[in-house]
């Protein structure tokens, strides 16, 4: 399919981000000449001028929308109105300028945290409604679910061509390794390969260790949307994930092992474990647009923890 880049200008959201520039990269590798990757500090999508003013400047005939405010638990229960407002008017007004352009086609990347709390393991897409998203994310996932409402509802009333994928946790170089807003796996990361190097005798870990996750390699994931973009043209929402799940504490135990930490790993049950379960159903992805994870977890952990040391560490 790389033909189907060649002349197309294409505006990506959140392109200079973790997965938007692995994303880029392989536009790029697709013949795509024309890629717009508009930065936050000269637009800011929250604001309806700023969004309107990058429809004027990119003119895509394509726009692939990334730019979220994202974060661990701890980000989410701190900013619950943030990542509400901030998600919910990005999305909303990037859709709506889209239709008012008439563009080709506007791909959504939504969030697994949409899911409700108690979705039966592994999430089908059918399920998406049937009950509310776990409360520490709650916000975010609806906000980000929102979007699926207006693609669906813009789709039947204006012929307007919007997909919508959900996500499972990425992981990856280039990940957000910083403390305060990190997701899991870049933040135990840092305590295993910090705890080595300062010679510490314990970790402390949030939560009972017992939830399950689901998580995607960064470069499988910007896969998978290309893949949907190129040959996906419906209105239901598509999971997108590597179809296992791993419980936190063996995710723990594997990335001590592969950074060589030997202490004590401490629960801290007083803090959230977030969702009991999480896996997706990935069936429809592979059978609409061929997509399938690629990556085993633990070569994606090790290509993440190198690349942490290599460039996170270095640069110290």
């Amino acid at each position: 399919m790389t033909g189907f880049w060649e002349n197309k200008r294409v505006l990506v959201t959140g392109g200079a981000g973790f997965l938007g520039s692995h994303l880029v990269e392989r536009l790029r590798k697709r013949g795509c000449q024309n890629i717009s990757v508009p930065r936050s500090k000269d637009y800011n999508l929250v604001e309806m001028e700023a969004v309107n003013r990058l429809y004027r400047d990119a003119k895509p005939h394509i726009v692939i929308h990334l730019a979220a405010k994202v974060g661990g638990i701890g980000a989410n229960r701190e900013n619950p109105g943030k990542f509400f407002y901030d998600n919910l008017m990005m999305g909303v007004q990037m859709i709506e300028v889209g239709r008012q352009y008439g563009i080709e086609k506007f791909v959504t990347v939504g969030t697994i945290c949409s899911y409700p709390k108690f979705t039966p393991v592994p999430f089908k897409e059918e399920d998406i409604w049937n009950g509310y998203p776990e409360e520490t994310n709650a916000p975010y996932g609806l906000a980000k679910k929102m979007l699926l409402v207006q693609s669906q509802a813009y789709r039947k009333q204006y012929g307007f061509n919007a997909i919508y994928l959900l996500q499972v946790n990425l992981y990856g170089p280039r990940d957000n390794f910083d403390p305060k807003s990190s997701h899991v796996i870049p933040a135990l990361i840092k305590k295993c390969v910090d705890a080595v190097e300062n010679g510490d005798k314990e970790i402390v870990v949030w939560g009972t260790g017992k939830p399950t996750r689901e998580f995607l390699y960064v470069e499988d994931a910007a896969e998978g949307i290309l893949l949907a973009a190129e040959k996906y043209n419906r209105p239901e929402p598509i999971n997108l994930g590597a179809g296992f799940e791993i419980s936190i504490k063996d995710l723990v135990e594997l990335i001590a092992k592969l950074t060589g930490y030997t202490g004590k790993i401490v629960w801290d049950t007083s803090k959230p474990d977030g969702q009991p379960r999480r896996c997706l159903d990935i069936t429809k992805a592979e059978k609409e647009f061929g997509f399938k994870a690629k990556t085993p977890f633990e070569e994606g952990l090790k290509k993440t923890i190198e690349w942490y040391k290599e460039t996170i560490k270095g640069a110290d």
